[in-house]
């Protein structure tokens, strides 16, 4: 049925004669040389190495160490009165760079072989100059990882939306909004009973069905196995924004849908590679007539410059690297499994949401952490509800057992942990 309108939809595009195709700018850069077979993509490894750490190490001037653990009651002149480090190293559990990639040699030596050969590349809308066979090449890979064919009326459509979907999702259902396209229905978080019941209720014939795969606040997992079986019943398309999931769930990497085993029920995909490729931009996999239809209707697509030829070199690196070297994944569940063992709780994600309550108390465990050598952020509202501020952990490929050994050492001295106990402050756990 969504085939039959998306080609409708391309027949009166069609007739306004508003069909837009991507036609790449082949660049000198031998392409082969970037695939996996060839000679340029060689430097892989069987597991960590030194330069891995430097995924997980960071450094900190020592105004801002004051600054931070310690609140905004430090000044300047404090801080150079004393005659302490001029850096402080910290453990970084709060990125997204999942499997390390983003300092990985083989995805630093593809960024700079295209900045040398070509700077930035040709600067424009894919439409108009900014597409070039680099960016092809990755498109295609993306499409490969995710096991769809290609990446990137007025009748009102219904969209119906988790609760703690992710903002970009939520800025994009308003966009719709606006133009008065969609009407927009919000399902308790993970609740399939309640979505059964608002797409039994409604009576629109177009349904949409969209989710985080992975949801980046609470670590936890979208039901998809329930949404497959609602999508059989009620026919919606069914949209999933797998951000997080992306090369890190599933054995090829391909993503919560590979790990389910639902890919072919997955309509559209959407994800990044700003998180555990290391690199920067996102994507849409989906079907060959969906992508012509987003080339030709999608405004941020049609009125944004194309990603710098560095940036999309280093991105298909970080694709070829994540297949070769599997272990990254291995290691990086092996952290969240040791996580949840040494402190008992209920872990199922490398995403570890610790709810404290109050914002207050939200810094102090931060500033806390801070001061033990960790860098871990306390999350406050707008991004999450008041009285409901966390310490977001996220665990790293590049991180060691005995990292998250001193982690939960640490958190145990200030917070109280089933495996254990303290006097301090009870943080619990939403996970």
């Amino acid at each position: 049925m969504w085939d039959e309108w998306v080609e409708d939809a391309m027949g009166r595009l069609a007739a306004l004669k508003v069909v837009r195709v991507a036609k790449p700018i082949s660049l000198p850069f031998p392409i082969d040389e970037l695939d996996a077979a060839g000679g340029k993509l060689e430097n892989f490894a069987d597991g960590p190495r030194p330069e891995d750490r430097s995924a997980v190490e960071v450094e900190m001037d020592e105004f801002t160490y004051k600054m931070w653990a310690c609140g905004d009651t430090v000044s300047g002149d404090e801080v150079a009165l004393k005659e302490e480090k001029p850096f402080r190293k910290l453990l970084l559990f709060s990125g997204n760079d999942y499997l390390g990639l983003g300092t990985h040699p083989t995805v630093r030596s593809a960024a700079i072989k295209a900045s040398q050969e070509h700077g930035m590349g040709p600067r424009g809308s894919a439409l108009i100059c900014g597409y070039t066979n680099y960016h092809k090449l990755l498109e295609d890979s993306l499409a490969s990882l995710k096991k769809k064919e290609k990446t990137v009326q007025r009748e009102k459509i219904a969209i119906f939306s988790d609760a703690l979907n992710h903002a970009s999702i939520i800025d994009g259902i308003h966009l719709a909004e606006r133009r008065q396209e969609v009407e927009v229905f919000i399902y308790r978080h993970c609740d399939m009973a309640h979505l059964d019941a608002l797409l039994s209720h409604c009576t629109m014939e177009k349904k949409v069905v969209i989710t985080d795969s992975l949801f980046s606040m609470d670590g936890d997992f979208a039901p998809m196995v329930q949404l497959v079986r609602l999508r059989k019943k009620h026919n919606f398309l069914f949209a999933i924004d797998d951000a997080h999931g992306t090369f890190v769930c599933g054995n090829s990497g391909g993503g919560v849908a590979e790990l389910y085993d639902c890919e072919d029920d997955v309509d559209i995909c959407t994800g990044t590679l700003s998180k555990a490729a290391g690199c920067q931009g996102g994507f849409v996999a989906c079907s060959a007539k969906w992508k012509q239809l987003i080339q030709s209707r999608g405004r941020s697509f049609i009125f944004s410059t194309a990603p710098p030829v560095p940036i999309v070199a280093a991105a298909h690196a970080a694709i070829i690297v994540a297949g070769k070297e599997k272990w990254r994944r291995r290691e990086l569940w092996s952290r969240v499994q040791e996580f949840s063992a040494l402190t008992q709780l209920q872990v199922t994600s490398p995403i570890i949401s610790l709810v404290v309550g109050s914002e207050e108390a939200a810094l102090h465990a931060s500033r806390y952490m801070v001061k033990c050598g960790f860098h871990v952020i306390a999350i406050r509202p707008p991004t999450v509800p008041a009285n409901s501020c966390r310490l977001r952990l996220t665990l790293c490929a590049a991180h060691t057992s005995d990292d998250i050994k001193m982690l939960v050492d640490a958190l145990s001295l200030y917070i109280e942990l089933p495996a254990k106990k303290s006097r301090s402050v009870h943080l619990g756990s939403r996970l």
